[in-house]
């Protein structure tokens, strides 16, 4: 019998073709009351000048998982790291890309548009786009199915957590938490239910400090170190 290490000696990688395999990353924002996502531009063929999803190929020097890569190219794209990622799925096909059989591993993420404001305003090649006028662009390759992908899930996330604290500032007030929700959701929502659910998930402290809100003043809550999102058993829009 062979050993393995005999076997993986004599092995050939070459014997089996293998498709194109890169990593994208949607990453919304909310801005002036707009839910914006992250595009870029592309520099080089195929379809060079169309705007696109951050990502690339995975650098197996680099990196030691594709969540790695998504970090790297986000991070380059934005001069920050984004602090909430998850997979949102793998999107594959001979179709969706023209140098051949291709399969892309999708994640999605949120951001605080503070954060990366000064990075992406000097460079030529990244800007975040309202979602709404999505469809009015021809975007590279399959990006425009990842990013609906991406929306959906992230409006599903909502309704059954508080994720969208995400594109917030470190420091914010209930009623921007509030508004985050309402503008991702693209409806109104319930005030004492979304409090109802900021108090019971444990995920926040007081800063000791507020600001002024019109005639009155709001407290001003951050995130605790290290927390993780609270989900919850009932839909928000139903809670």
């Amino acid at each position: 019998m062979i050993s393995e290490a005999e076997y993986l000696k004599s092995y050939d990688a070459s014997r089996f073709p293998s498709p194109l395999v890169t990593v994208d990353s949607v990453l919304f924002t909310v801005h002036q009351q707009v839910l914006c996502v992250l595009l870029v531009q592309r520099a080089s063929q195929p379809q060079q000048g169309r705007w696109g999803l951050p990502g690339g190929f995975i650098d197996m020097v680099q990196d030691d998982s594709t969540r790695a890569t998504a970090l790297r190219k986000l991070t380059e794209k934005t001069g920050v790291s984004p602090s909430w990622l998850e997979q949102l799925d793998t999107f594959s096909g001979p179709q969706r890309d023209p140098r051949g059989w291709s399969l892309t591993i999708a994640w999605f993420a949120l951001i605080s548009w503070m954060s990366c404001a000064p990075h992406i305003a000097s460079v030529s090649d990244a800007k975040w786009v309202p979602v709404s006028e999505l469809d009015t662009m021809e975007l590279a390759f399959d990006h425009r199915t990842i990013i609906h992908a991406a929306l959906h899930r992230l409006r599903q996330k909502t309704m059954y957590s508080l994720l969208p604290v995400y594109c917030l500032p470190d420091t914010f007030t209930q009623a921007q938490l509030q508004e985050a929700t309402e503008i991702i959701l693209g409806q109104p929502i319930q005030r004492k239910s979304l409090i109802r659910r900021f108090e019971a998930s444990g995920m926040f402290e007081e800063t000791g400090e507020s600001v002024a809100t019109g005639a009155r003043k709001a407290r001003l809550w951050r995130r605790k170190p290290g927390v993780d999102i609270h989900l919850f058993s009932r839909n928000l829009l139903t809670d």
